[in-house]
């Protein structure tokens, strides 16, 4: 059975996480996404670290079922060869530096003039305008720049995300936008130039931190798994080192964490803890409380007590112990993967449609494709 995107070309010149992460959802839906890499090293994300079987682990995460083309866009023929293949694609990805595709012809005013369903999408770090338009836009500073550094991590020590939050951020809002600008070449006929910056997507992610903020005064702090505005929430250990996270979300929530978990329905009435507001500002004492009944239970038996009083819970897991989540086992999420080193474990992508399998695709080499989509080119009588 068809995906959704059968039949959509996306061309894309892009490196590093934000656009090869909308391209690949795309790919993951059916669109022929074809990579242009530079020839030789290709997107330098292949570089980043060796720990996929000599592969990188960015690269293997984000490049799956695509279609490596190696050009030099310097080159006159390499060129000519990338407007033959806009010609034929739905859809133009490009993360290049500000300006760069201006200076190569492949700026999205120019590419709407001559190729009018086009759809492009540039990816910059802080967007086409602006005194930061030129800085240099990696995850971190961006990071830091919109602010989620300043919330995430200790009292002591800020902390960056451990994952790529504002590539991350673009790649998602890329994706959403061309899936749109597509919906609506539907009904027009006509393509639309898109625009996404890491620090405006990441900016939008902090909506909830700038609202109380600038309303409350004063910025959430930092409380690592903590809540700001909320307790108990967060990681509490039991006595055998198991590491639990729990969240209580109203009084009714508290009052039965009391009597059911704690086995201490005096603690619920406590004047210290009356209240959401008291319990965060006695946050220490209540810990302490709470920490004084789980140092006498083992993980299972924390884990069976918050299940009977219906209090959300989790695990907080080592990466290792996700690899074999339950969850993931039971539902299959599990398959493999082609590569240049040969098979790779991969989860299925999370947007799942019935009846129809995703695209998955192997990771290609640099340059793997050019022949064949040069080939393909070469058929079209248009030329």
């Amino acid at each position: 059975m068809s995906l959704p995107l059968d039949g959509i070309v996306v061309v894309s010149c892009e490196q590093a996480v934000a656009a090869p992460l909308a391209t690949r959802q795309l790919a993951d839906l059916g669109a022929r996404v074809i990579k242009i890499e530079r020839p030789g090293s290709g997107d330098f994300a292949r570089g980043y670290d060796e720990t996929v079987q000599g592969m990188s682990s960015h690269f293997v995460w984000l490049n799956r079922s695509k279609e490596s083309v190696a050009l030099d866009l310097k080159d006159p023929a390499d060129q000519a060869t990338m407007l033959r293949l806009l010609r034929r694609a739905d859809v133009f990805v490009q993360n290049f530096a500000p300006g760069a595709a201006e200076r190569l012809g492949l700026g999205a005013p120019a590419l709407r003039e001559r190729f009018g369903r086009l759809v492009t999408c540039s990816i910059s770090g802080y967007g086409s305008s602006g005194p930061y338009r030129d800085a240099k836009a990696y995850d971190l500073l961006i990071q830091s720049e919109a602010g989620l550094v300043s919330i995430t991590g200790s009292p002591d020590a800020p902390a960056k995300s451990g994952i790529p939050a504002a590539d991350i951020g673009a790649g998602m809002y890329a994706f959403s936008g061309i899936l749109a600008a597509l919906y609506e070449r539907e009904r027009t006929g006509e393509g639309a130039d898109l625009e996404v910056s890491l620090f405006d997507s990441l900016v939008e992610w902090m909506g909830y931190p700038f609202y109380y903020a600038g309303y409350g005064g004063t910025p959430p702090q930092r409380t690592g798994t903590s809540h700001a505005a909320i307790a108990p929430y967060g990681t509490f250990s039991a006595g055998d080192g198991t590491d639990v996270v729990l969240s209580i979300q109203n009084e009714r929530e508290w009052t039965t964490f009391c009597e059911v978990v704690l086995g201490r329905p005096e603690v619920a009435t406590d004047p210290r803890f009356a209240g959401g507001g008291r319990r965060v500002a006695h946050r220490d004492e209540l810990h302490a409380e709470i920490a004084a009944v789980f140092g006498g239970l083992t993980g299972e038996e924390l884990l069976r007590r918050l299940a009977a009083a219906r209090i959300a819970h989790a695990r907080q897991r080592e990466l290792r112990e996700v690899l074999e989540h339950p969850q993931l086992t039971a539902r299959d999420r599990w398959t493999e993967i082609g590569s240049p080193v040969g098979p790779l474990r991969a989860t299925l992508p999370p947007i799942g449609i019935a009846g129809r399998t995703p695209r998955m695709g192997p990771v290609p080499a640099v340059g793997e494709h050019t022949r064949a989509v040069l080939d393909w080119l070469a058929e079209d009588t248009r030329m």
